[in-house]
């Protein structure tokens, strides 16, 4: 078999190195130089794999079977187009590993919390293994960590694999996970899918392949997920800020299916309902993650370990002592009095807004990067009601300060343009005051000035680390 993957970044280098080694003739393609992918070249060295750098040309489809293009790669390139046009099929990495896998798949989707919530259902899995219960081993990858087709041969029927799903990851599959979740549903990656209906009908392919036997976790309290209640082919488990009305009747938009067990906040504890029980997770108050977002997260999480059956013993174990993933709402220092928080990973407006809600004190926002042709009409009132000093940098300074303007009325944030982030830092450390937060929360992508969230995150980090 031929195979054309196109991206060398995590998912095509995964991808191409397993394929390679199972017998298929792999040609990697990807526009950049060769100067820029050394370290991709290097982790590939020695396999049968052919390299095509600099361009897509279309000589590269004679003779494919199978083009593969990664997350990062638009649909819309002429080169896909032309392989839809001779009528080769398209897949990816995550199609690959749904065909191959040989244990239970849990997939985890959402506009926002979905590395969190996977994280957790990671910790959750993880603890269970050592409680000695039926799982022998947790596998958590997809769009975090590593692209688990490196380790579908590793993997046993007994084990537990955890995906973080993107909307790019799920544009192309046809396959959906056995117990597949929507977090939430919310304008994000519009500069990808084009329009809102294109965005949901990605988020609803983690559905779309179920079947009856099947599993799906929704938000109740998001419409947007909400919304694809319907869509549900066969059991729900849901999660929520309130207890539903009822459990195991049609309560579902449409009258379709009904939820068979729900996780919420009852009084002071976290509790998992079904028709005939309840228990008691653990108490709300020994959550350490910050604002009613991470609530949302742990109960989905709960709600997903339900799902998969892991008792609340483990449930318990994963959220004690987890304090949050890298790069989201991380505490870095406490420097001039005020406390600097690095949430990188919030790439769109509606993540910043979750970031600024998650905080009392006074806040001085350094929001910017670039856009992703998103509304920020909500970000600019909100930042407007609770913000003291807003920084903007970035390719998008310039647009977020034009939307604060639009949006006073009296008082508001005072604003200030950087052209980049590194003078933004320094701009919040001549303004920011004793019990002040200082709050990265861009709302943008990286890529104006950096190759992913994380490593402007680690910049930010490093950059506050150096104030004298």
């Amino acid at each position: 078999m031929q195979v054309i993957v196109v991206g060398a970044a995590r998912q095509g280098t995964a991808l191409a190195r397993y394929l390679a080694l199972h017998g298929a003739h792999v040609v990697l393609n990807d526009s950049r130089k060769p100067s820029q992918l050394r370290e991709a070249r290097a982790s590939l060295a020695g396999l049968p794999i052919g390299w095509v750098l600099g361009d897509h040309p279309f000589r590269l489809l004679d003779g494919a079977d199978l083009v593969c293009p990664s997350g990062g790669v638009p649909l819309e390139l002429p080169f896909l187009a032309e392989a839809r046009k001779r009528g080769i099929p398209l897949s990816n990495d995550t199609q690959i590993f749904l065909n191959l896998a040989p244990c239970p798949v849990i997939g985890i989707t959402g506009s926002a919390g979905k590395t969190t919530t996977t994280t957790l259902v990671g910790r959750m899995a993880r603890a269970a293994v050592e409680m000695g219960g039926r799982i022998t081993n947790a596998w958590v990858g997809g769009n975090i960590g590593n692209p688990l087709i490196d380790a579908v041969d590793e993997m046993q029927p007994t084990d537990l694999a955890i995906l973080e799903l993107s909307s790019f990851q799920l544009d192309l599959i046809t396959r959906s996970p056995h117990i597949a979740a929507v977090l939430n549903v919310t304008p994000n990656h519009l500069d990808r899918h084009g329009s809102m209906a294109a965005y949901i009908a990605a988020k609803a392919n983690i559905l779309k392949f179920q079947e009856s036997h099947d599993i799906a976790v929704l938000g109740r309290d998001d419409p947007g997920a909400w919304d694809l209640a319907g869509q549900t082919k066969g059991r729900l488990f849901t999660f929520g800020n309130t207890a539903p009305r009822e459990l195991g009747s049609a309560t579902l938009p449409g009258g379709s299916g009904s939820p068979e067990v729900d996780v919420h906040p009852e009084g002071a504890n976290l509790v998992l309902r079904d028709q005939d029980s309840q228990k008691i997770i653990m108490p709300r108050a020994e959550i350490l993650l910050r604002g009613e977002h991470n609530l949302q997260n742990v109960l989905a999480a709960c709600a997903i370990a339900a799902a998969a059956s892991l008792p609340v013993e483990a449930m318990r174990a994963g959220i004690a002592g987890f304090g949050g993933v890298p790069h989201r709402l991380e505490f870095v220092r406490n420097w001039g009095g005020a406390a600097w928080y690095n949430d990188s990973i919030a790439t769109a407006p509606e993540r910043a807004l979750a970031g600024i809600r998650a905080f009392e004190a006074p806040i001085v926002l350094l929001a910017g990067g670039k856009d992703k042709d998103l509304p920020w009409d909500d970000f600019a009132q909100l930042v407007h009601d609770r913000v003291d000093h807003v920084i903007a940098f970035g390719a998008m300074a310039e647009m977020i300060a034009g939307k604060l303007r639009e949006a006073r009325g009296a008082g508001g944030p005072t604003v200030e343009v950087c052209a980049a982030l590194r003078d933004a830092v320094a701009a919040a450390a001549r303004t920011a005051a004793a019990g002040d937060v200082v709050l990265f929360s861009p709302g943008g992508t990286s890529f104006d000035e950096f190759s992913d969230f994380a490593e402007r995150g680690e910049c930010f980090k490093k950059w506050v680390s150096e104030l004298p």
